[in-house]
């Protein structure tokens, strides 16, 4: 009989444990010296989280066995899906409060008076939360789950660490709590796509390296030899990411007791670095890290191979090579040097063709699979997000012509076109992601209601085709009404007028709002029921339809 293995805590444990105890001390004292008050309840929150943590690594400890979990169970990988789990709920979670707060500030434009002159929730103050609810807090947590899920499926391996994919995840989304009441608080470093100061920026350098490392030890561990191409697109997304936030967030403090920060570039530097980081958060936060998304969900929900691996493998490097230049296309007509902005515009240009052999790939894997749309609606929405893709890789590189872009830039043209993107693309891949993990992680045999899908496709569809159509009129009678001339050469319209032409639209895109969170909610509804409802994992009445049947 083998003696018993002495229980005692691990490096990372005894490590973590300390470092937490650490950030709890210095967060009381810039609590205690604060230079404003909302700085010291940044603090707080961090001293409290820091505390938790600690408890809640020595209890973990406590209720653990001595042994650690086995990398195998009975030859089969001994999968973590506790963090994915997390990041699921937390993206639902998420999702509905982005949503929320962009109808808010949807309805705020058409309806200013909704602001009840409160400060903290002015639109200037709603709408980065919004776009960071939703982006980051969002979208940053179905990239999280599944690439968490994806990485050992199909590398067959346990996630590497104990404790380092529970720090990602709940790091990740107390980054989120400090960047979104660091919004309403009016904590700024008025940046597109990074708000957020320093001391959160700092934090979520930490928690990137974190979900780096342990991604990638994953994939060392993995038993399976060939990296599944999903793999290439979530390592890109997670290393670009992480340059880009260290480049475009360079900062120095005023001091470790303020809030304040200065960025180290200036001027029209600062103006580049900005968009090479704003154009390439969305190059490779919400667009390498969704068709990773794509390229294993897809073949997975269809059970089809993907239509080509070697188109997947051009589609990836051509990718990757082209969208890192085309950040000056948001800087047409400044001061940014003439070549600069061609060079982007460019680039823009180009990325139209590997951008497309990526939507052919994604809808050609339903060869011989195309009846499914008919009897899955999870299938039909995350096939459309492809085509919602393809439209709005071709209306980028179109918008960056400079011709084009001196009538669309700085209209409404350009909110219907990343909404495009973002609630057809981003939303309907995200969705349909979900609607497959929920079953498969709580142990379901299919989800509670397809029918719930189907009314949840249609009602979002409806709001999103209300929502971009009606932006897209919106702006180009914007910018008709900006360049109109009288025949004695002044401007035809007063920037008033063209704010009340804008009124009607305002409204249309609000109703899409609201039809759009509707289905969500219909959503959160169905994963309730699929998870809690004893009829959700009754096995199913009838036979499975058979292709073509």
């Amino acid at each position: 009989m083998s003696a018993a293995i002495r229980k005692s805590m691990t490096t990372a444990e005894m490590g973590s444990a300390l470092a937490f105890a650490a950030l709890a001390f210095l967060s009381i004292v810039v609590a205690a010296k604060a230079h404003t008050p909302e700085y010291a309840f940044h603090a707080y929150l961090f001293a409290a989280a820091s505390v938790a943590a600690v408890f809640k690594i020595f209890d973990r400890y406590f209720e653990r066995p001595a042994e650690q979990p086995p990398l195998t169970l009975d030859g089969k990988p001994n999968y973590n899906m506790g963090p994915v789990k997390f990041a699921t709920v937390a993206a639902v979670v998420w999702g509905i409060a982005g949503f929320t707060a962009g109808l808010w500030a949807a309805l705020e434009l058409a309806f200013p008076v909704l602001n009840f002159d409160l400060p903290w929730i002015s639109f200037g103050r709603i709408r980065p939360l919004h776009t960071s609810a939703v982006i980051f807090a969002f979208g940053g947590n179905v990239l999280i789950g599944t690439s968490f899920y994806v990485v050992q499926r199909t590398c067959r391996a346990r996630l590497a660490g104990d404790l380092a994919p529970w720090f990602v995840v709940l790091g990740y989304n107390f980054f989120i709590v400090i960047a979104g009441t660091g919004y309403l608080l009016g904590i700024t470093q008025s940046k597109e796509y990074a708000e957020p100061e320093w001391y959160a920026d700092l934090w979520l350098t930490v928690v990137w390296v974190a979900y780096l490392l342990v991604f990638l030890g994953t994939v060392i561990r993995r038993s399976e030899p060939h990296i599944y191409v999903a793999n290439w697109f979530y390592l890109a997304f997670i290393l670009t990411i992480a340059v880009l936030h260290l480049g475009n967030n360079a900062a120095i403090p005023v001091s470790l007791f303020s809030p304040k920060s200065y960025i180290v570039w200036a001027g029209v530097q600062d103006a580049m670095v900005q968009w090479w980081y704003g154009h390439n958060a969305v190059g490779f936060f919400l667009t390498a890290g969704f068709l990773a998304i794509m390229y294993y969900f897809i073949p997975k929900r269809a059970d089809r191979p993907v239509y080509s691996y070697r188109l997947s493998i051009i589609h990836f490097w051509s990718l990757i090579f082209l969208y890192i230049w085309a950040g000056p296309h948001h800087l047409h007509y400044t001061a940014l040097p003439d070549w600069t902005q061609t060079l982007g515009m460019t680039f823009s240009v180009m990325l139209w063709m590997p951008s497309w052999g990526g939507m052919i790939n994604g809808l050609m894997t339903l060869s011989g699979a195309w009846d499914k749309l008919r009897t899955d609606p999870v299938l039909r929405m995350m096939v459309v997000s492809v085509a919602f893709y393809g439209m709005a890789t071709f209306e980028g590189p179109l918008m960056s012509v400079k011709a084009v872009n001196s009538l669309s830039h700085y209209t409404d043209w350009t909110i219907g076109h990343v909404h495009s993107g973002a609630l057809g693309w981003v939303g309907y891949v995200s969705f349909g992601a979900i609607y497959c993990l929920v079953p498969w992680l709580w142990n379901r045999e299919r989800l509670y209601s397809l029918r719930l899908v189907n009314w949840h496709f249609w009602i979002s569809t409806l709001g999103i085709v209300l929502y971009i159509s009606a932006m897209w009129v919106s702006g180009i009678l914007q910018g008709l009404m900006w360049r109109a001339y009288t025949s004695l050469g002044f401007l035809e319209y007063s920037f008033i007028e063209t704010v009340e032409a804008m009124h009607p639209f305002y409204a249309i895109r609000a109703l899409g709002g609201s039809l759009f969170l509707a289905g969500a909610l219909i959503m959160v509804w169905n994963l309730w029921k699929t998870v809690h409802d004893e009829s959700a994992v009754a096995p199913a009445t009838g036979p499975a339809l058979q292709p073509a049947e």
